[in-house]
């Protein structure tokens, strides 16, 4: 066999980016100035102020992005800053419809004008509830009431009297007769001096003291007067109702004046159109309504529970007396009531629903009326009708308050409110999942949310990010109160920083999770009494954080420890090698070996994915499998059948597998199988491929080589023991300390590759050789073996079963030209 023995190795300063020092310019963070920026959002940060600034219609705000990367920060920054050069909006009043008390009236005033009127208006109720009992009790207004009153039973007497005369004459007089609880004038005829009742009269004549034909007269003059009777009762009353009006009208005039004078207080301070048109109703219906203002007529309302004075209250829907700028709303809890606001109900005690225009309540969306509204995009979407009336009143700019559940309530009355008029800018954080969904789904959201901000998850790593880094550990350390952190520190923090974003040229904007390692390493730096922060505390903070969530990751390897997962790192084997698979429990990702095996027949089946038999494999790794299969195919039966039944499985998997970063692995071991050249133990295989044999990159490349590592100095470093990984993946390495330790003292390698044939060299120690022009491969190599081993396979098919196939073939193919001839 041809050796192969020159491997390409990554050298120990290959395997991290370490902060250099010296372009951190501050000894401590003491010397350091505070972050008041956002940083490494450049182009969200442009979207953003787009969308805030442009004021048309449809530009509203939908920021994507990971949690911790600044969305919430940065908005409220951003309108913190614009929302002082923007004007106060209005302030929203609703009152009442004297015409239609059941369409409450929208008044809309400067604001701060809103509490004026309110309170202009509770001062005049007060003081008229004050003044005009005092009014009527005067003796001026009495004396003028006296009058009327007088004058008025003056001209009643005169016409009784004058009537009394004409009965008497006519030989009648006028009685009181009792009819129930009321007494009536009657007429009762005069006989002999003495009032005498007609039954008397009937009697008389009966005993002939009387006569009959006078009896008739008087019956006949008794209805002709009765008739006269009636009509002076009716001019009695009418006298009656024009004292009442002649009193009523004294009120009036009496109480006019100090109502006017009351209310043009008012009109000179709220010269508004729509303001003077409610106060000459208010004034035309408070000069109708004088009794109110009576001691008793308000005490026998109020004794009801009923404000007698509600129709001339004021719902000061918004107030914005105390804004200096528009509004900014930040609203956590977005819930049908939270956002819109209702009309509040109060029951009777037979369960009946009652209400009125002052249990108008509004909600964060009013409230934002004219300025921003900043809510959570799933919270939105999640609670019940919210999503709907919030797209519906961004699109029509119109909102009408309701509550829903009134549609289920036995009330009495159903009110409403006069539609407003809205401008809010809303903003909505979420991710990229729910604005895809909502832009397809959704034809009104793209008409309403035209703007999309993302924030990036990584920034450049620079002298200018790093400073913004150390600025940034400035901020949350004067924020908490925390101690100092010298230039280790910083140092750390940063690398970290790299290590999350996952690229040596990177540095993470998930400021939450660094915000959260600088408070654990003051934890830790006041464990040790120290004064400052520094690399040590922080290295422990994340050790420590590490500690707390991976006990899955300590108990697999203790199974591996113990035998129970079977993972050799020594020695060699045909068809097996070992793959390298990351976890992710949600708090922490991790990477493990994981054995793969492969065993090759004679047969037609291909690569047979056991995975996929038994329902466990993704969608992602079934392609890489497939994949698998055409690179076998390309590379080594062009000139003879693919005759090979080979079969993959990752052993002891009873949970699924995903992600094609194994297909290299499984090619490795499948052609280890057909070979019959052993594969190296003690090196684990990770990286894709493509149908040409090129290695491609994976994720999680840290994660998986620490998993081996683990694995291995657990089981004891034996020098010789390493991972191969795809070259374009050096650029992601952020290696822990002992990693880079290992490797710097050769007892751990890194093998970086661009092709198969690359890690096959390193796997088998033997050379893969290449195509010679005759299609062949070298002898005593790697791809030699392979290829003669499909060719055995393919002359065994063919001799075992290939002719009885090409005859079923022919049989089927003459059948299908016989179908298309009758055709």
């Amino acid at each position: 066999m041809k050796i192969a023995n020159h491997f390409m190795e990554l050298k120990p300063e290959d395997l991290r980016w370490n902060c250099p020092l010296e372009i951190i310019p501050f000894a401590t963070t003491e010397e350091c100035p505070t972050c008041d920026d956002i940083i490494g959002q450049e182009n969200a940060l442009k979207s953003i102020r787009a969308g805030l600034e442009i004021k048309s219609h449809g530009y509203n705000i939908f920021i994507t992005g990971l949690t911790g990367t600044g969305r919430t920060t940065t908005i409220k920054k951003f309108l913190e800053k614009i929302r002082a050069t923007e004007e106060i909006p209005n302030d929203l009043l609703y009152v009442n419809n004297f015409e239609k008390p059941d369409e409450p009236l929208l008044l809309t005033l400067p604001a701060g004008q809103g509490k004026v009127l309110s309170e202009g208006l509770e001062r005049l109720i007060n003081m008229l509830r004050l003044n005009i009992p005092e009014l009527i009790k005067s003796q001026y207004f009495q004396e003028k009431r006296q009058a009327i009153i007088e004058t008025q039973q003056r001209k009643q007497r005169e016409i009784l009297q004058q009537f009394e005369e004409m009965v008497a004459a006519e030989g009648f007089a006028v009685i009181q007769v009792q009819m129930g609880l009321f007494t009536r004038p009657d007429l009762i005829p005069v006989i002999d001096g003495q009032a005498t009742p007609f039954n008397k009269i009937d009697n008389l004549v009966k005993e002939g003291k009387f006569p009959k034909k006078k009896l008739e007269e008087l019956r006949k003059k008794y209805d002709e007067l009765t008739e006269e009777l009636e009509k002076v009762i009716t001019q009695l009353k009418e006298i009656d109702e024009e004292t009442q009006a002649e009193l009523k009208n004294l009120e009036v005039e009496a109480c006019t004046p100090m109502i006017k004078g009351g209310l043009n207080d008012l009109r000179n301070r709220l010269p508004f159109e729509s303001v003077l048109k409610y106060l000459d109703e208010v004034e035309k219906n408070l000069t109708q309504d004088i009794e109110l203002f009576k001691t008793q007529a308000k005490e026998a309302a109020e004794s009801e529970g009923i404000d007698p004075f509600l129709p001339y209250r004021i719902n000061l829907l918004v107030d914005n007396s105390g804004l200096s700028g528009a509004p900014v709303v930040m609203e956590t809890s977005p819930t049908y009531t939270n956002l819109f606001g209702t009309i509040e109900y109060s029951y009777s005690r037979f369960g009946v629903g009652q209400t009125d225009f002052t249990k108008i309540k509004a909600g964060s969306f009013l409230k934002a009326n004219g300025g921003y509204l900043v809510m959570n995009a799933l919270d939105v979407l999640t609670e019940p009708g919210v999503w709907p009336i919030l797209v519906r009143t961004l699109r029509y700019q119109t909102f009408e308050i309701q509550n829903p559940i009134s549609l289920f309530l036995v009330s009495t009355v159903r009110i409403k409110p006069q539609p407003i008029k809205c401008q809010v800018k809303v903003i909505l954080i979420g991710d990229d999942y729910l604005y895809n969904l909502l832009y397809l789904v959704d034809d009104d959201f793209k008409k309403i949310f035209k703007v999309k901000a993302e924030f990036d998850s990584e920034m450049d790593n620079s002298q200018k990010t790093v400073s913004d880094y150390a600025r940034f550990i400035k901020k949350i350390i004067e924020e908490d109160k925390l101690r100092p952190m010298d230039k280790s520190g910083i140092a750390a923090v940063i690398e970290f920083g790299v290590r999350l974003a996952g690229r040596q040229k990177k540095l993470s904007t998930r400021f939450h999770l660094i915000a959260d390692l600088i408070r654990e390493a003051d934890y830790w730096a006041k464990q040790a009494n120290k004064k400052q922060i520094t690399r040590e505390e922080v290295k422990k903070a994340i050790e420590e954080r590490i500690e707390r969530v991976n006990l899955v990751e300590r108990k697999i390897e203790e199974m591996i420890e113990e035998g129970t997962i079977l993972i050799d790192t020594e020695g060699k084997v045909v068809g097996q090698v070992n793959g390298l698979a990351v976890y992710d429990t949600g708090e922490l990702t991790f990477g493990k070996p994981t054995r793969i095996t492969a065993r090759t027949s004679t047969g037609r089946s291909g690569v047979i994915n056991i995975e996929r038999e038994a329902d466990l494999s993704g969608r992602t790794h079934n392609k890489g499998v497939l994949i698998l299969a055409g690179y076998l195919r390309g590379k080594y039966a062009q000139d003879k059948p693919f005759s090979l039944s080979a079969s993959i499985a990752f052993e002891q998997s009873y949970s699924g597998v995903d992600g094609d970063s194994a297909s290299s692995a499984e090619a490795y071991a499948i052609l280890s199988s057909l070979s019959g050249l052993p594969l190296r133990q003690d090196i684990a295989v990770t990286g894709s491929i493509n149908q040409k044999g090129e290695i491609q990159p994976i994720g999680g490349v840290n994660e998986k080589i620490e998993g081996f590592f683990n694995v291995c100095k657990a089981k004891g470093l034996t020098g010789s023991q390493g991972v191969i990984i795809p070259h374009q993946n050096v650029k992601n390495l952020m290696l822990k300390d002992e990693v880079v330790k290992a490797v710097a003292e050769g007892k751990f390698h890194l093998y970086p590759i661009k092709t198969v044939d690359e890690g096959l060299e390193i796997l088998t120690g033997v050379k893969a050789g290449e195509r010679l022009p005759d299609g062949k491969y070298e002898e005593d190599t790697i791809n030699y073996l392979v290829d003669q081993a499909i060719r055995r396979l393919a002359q065994a098919w063919e001799e075992f079963g290939g002719e009885e196939e090409l005859k079923e073939t022919e049989e089927e193919g003459k059948s299908l030209t016989q179908s298309e001839d009758d055709e």
